[in-house]
């Protein structure tokens, strides 16, 4: 049994987001309306998961997560409008230690709002138990804390190499602080791009592109449109959709296209690492498997393992959910092993040679 705390300050949406719980079965379910009763539910019910709404009265969202890490550390789902205002807030609760996000639609009385009821139910089963980081003074801090920062600087290309080669790293639940830690440790001329593909809607993948950019010294965008691939840049799938590799004018490029349904999460990891086999050599191809809830990704990322590429899978000693690295493990779709830190030596590494 899994004690939730549902915080909203909305009556309606309260109930109806403990009634899916309570439909789901397997939850034991309190609610709060405001982040005040959210800090002192956190304290005597000491629930398992929250999930927790952003725009709050008396105590926001963001105020309520940095008080409940503080007293009693438990993992958090963020409920989130899908606007820029609420992309800007959730990455701020991500970089707070916020295990997952999702975006909560405009009104109740649609199909989505099912769709997302059904979503946050396998987030919070995810979040269940995962490993939870502290509000982090690196990564993805805000812009005035960029001089604060304690990372080893971005480890070194000894020679360069063509841009003939390209580097796809995917991720979910946990991923935006692992991704931008990761990222940072990269130097800002490495010689092959870098493809992001992260679970998150629309709304949310500018902003992120965005703040990451802030942070690293690789030139990061969000592939909103196509876009030729340069080196020493990454390139973030936008959400809400899919994301292939195709070739404009003998130049590897990305194409962002409509979800393909047939595929659970968006941006498919599947669908990227199976168009990066149609477009590359398999040796000039690195695959970097991180953190989040379920299993995308493992099976292209193996074929491009077993086509001769080499791939790395976030080991579970850093993964905040170790559900994507381990699908990829299982299958033998692994090259190597590596805790988090270790990642950015090993892109380097294989590049370089």
């Amino acid at each position: 049994m899994i004690r939730l705390l549902i915080v909203d300050d909305s009556a309606l949406m309260r109930n109806l987001l403990a009634q899916a719980f309570y439909d789901e079965g397997g939850f034991e379910v309190r609610l709060a309306k405001n982040g005040l009763e959210a800090v002192e539910e956190n304290r005597s019910f000491q629930p398992d998961v929250v999930t927790l709404d952003i725009n709050m009265p008396e105590l926001d969202g963001i105020a309520a997560l940095s008080r409940m890490m503080a007293e009693r550390p438990v993992p958090v789902v963020m409920v989130s409008s899908m606007t820029a205002k609420g992309a800007f807030a959730t990455l701020e609760a991500l970089n707070l230690g916020a295990v997952d996000f999702i975006a909560k639609p405009s009104t109740t009385m649609t199909k989505g709002f099912k769709e997302m009821c059904g979503e946050l139910v396998s987030k919070v089963r995810g979040a269940h138990g995962a490993k939870l980081k502290g509000p982090a003074t690196k990564g993805l801090a805000s812009p005035d804390q960029t001089e604060q920062q304690t990372l080893p600087g971005p480890v070194a290309i000894r020679d360069r190499l063509p841009s003939d080669g390209v580097v796809l790293m995917g991720a979910s639940a946990g991923g935006p602080r692992t991704v931008g830690e990761i990222l940072q440790r990269l130097p800002p001329d490495l010689p092959w791009p870098i493809v992001v593909g992260m679970h998150m809607p629309s709304a949310f993948t500018k902003s992120f592109a965005e703040r990451l950019n802030q942070q690293c010294a690789l030139n990061v965008v969000e592939a909103a449109i196509p876009m030729v691939l340069q080196p020493g840049t990454v390139y973030l799938a936008k959400g809400g959709g899919d994301i292939v590799f195709t070739l404009h004018g003998g130049s590897l490029a990305v194409l962002p296209k409509s979800e393909n349904r047939r595929y659970p999460w968006h941006p498919s990891l599947d669908i990227l690492g199976q168009s990066v086999l149609e477009h590359c050599e398999p040796s000039r191809v690195i695959g970097v498997m991180l953190t989040g809830i379920g299993f995308d990704g493992a099976d292209s990322f193996t074929e491009i393992k077993k086509s001769g590429g080499r791939t790395i899978a976030e080991s579970e000693s850093s993964a905040v959910v170790f559900g994507m690295p381990a699908e990829l493990i299982q299958r033998g779709g692994a090259t190597v092993v590596l805790p988090m830190e270790k990642i950015a030596d090993q892109i380097v590494e294989w590049v370089d040679h």
